[in-house]
């Protein structure tokens, strides 16, 4: 698969890198990849397909499968699709083994909508404020990009169910999380969201870290404090 560079996606994907919102940390990731195949992803697309139709219990189960029918070259190649840009998105993860029953088609755009939008409120807040970000609404820009990136209206929308232990989603301190993938068959052409909400004393626990977009001047506090801690050690 090959990564779209497409400007206002990569803006939004810098800001959505790390905001502090308060009490939370949020971390997003929205990337938009061409499903044309080459190299490791064309191999392993092969062995993919094989295992999943040669895998399956019984031709019902397969008739189940949230992508379509994976007895259909086209449902199973869906399926390689999401599993492969949840490799290219989390690197350090490995997801071959997932299945079709580790994700979910949802209804459509209007039905994950609402959820998107209600997390993204406080981070709506903090890019209104960002110098370079603010001249228009986090979330008309967000919609506006990705419908543009991938035509919303000839989408299917899938959700990788997480097992909250062996991928990013169970990272300590996630609070809340969501992912979704806009996948447009005519456009060979899939587009990733996803957000995490951490919380900020878990993170903070756990590893000291420099975040780029803050809702007050704790960043500027935390950095003199560790510059501080440095020169002390040395």
């Amino acid at each position: 698969m090959k990564f779209l560079d497409i400007a206002p996606l990569a803006r939004l994907n810098s800001f959505l890198d790390s905001v502090d919102v308060g009490d939370l940390i949020v971390k997003g990731d929205l990337e938009a990849y061409s499903c044309k195949l080459a190299g490791l992803d064309k191999k392993l697309s092969r062995s993919l397909e094989e295992e999943v139709a040669a895998g399956s219990a019984s031709p019902s189960s397969l008739s189940k499968s949230p992508v379509g029918p994976l007895q259909e070259s086209s449902s199973r190649k869906t399926l390689v699709y999401l599993i492969l840009t949840l490799n290219h998105i989390y690197p350090d993860y490995d997801f071959s083994l997932l299945r079709a029953h580790h994700f979910k088609k949802e209804e459509g755009v209007t039905a994950i909508e609402e959820t998107i939008d209600a997390h993204l409120v406080e981070a709506s807040k903090v890019w209104e404020t960002t110098p370079g970000f603010g001249e228009e609404p986090l979330l008309d820009c967000l919609w506006s990009s990705i419908d543009e990136a991938i035509s919303l209206k000839e989408c299917d929308v899938y959700s990788y169910k997480s097992d909250m232990e062996s991928d990013p989603f169970g990272e300590k301190g996630s609070v809340w999380s969501f992912n979704y993938f806009f996948y447009n068959k005519k456009l060979k052409r899939i587009l990733y969201l996803s957000c995490r909400g951490l919380s900020k004393t878990a993170v903070e626990l756990s590893v000291t870290t420099d975040y780029k977009y803050n809702t007050d001047d704790e960043g500027e506090e935390v950095d003199a404090a560790t510059s501080m801690a440095n020169e002390m050690d040395l």
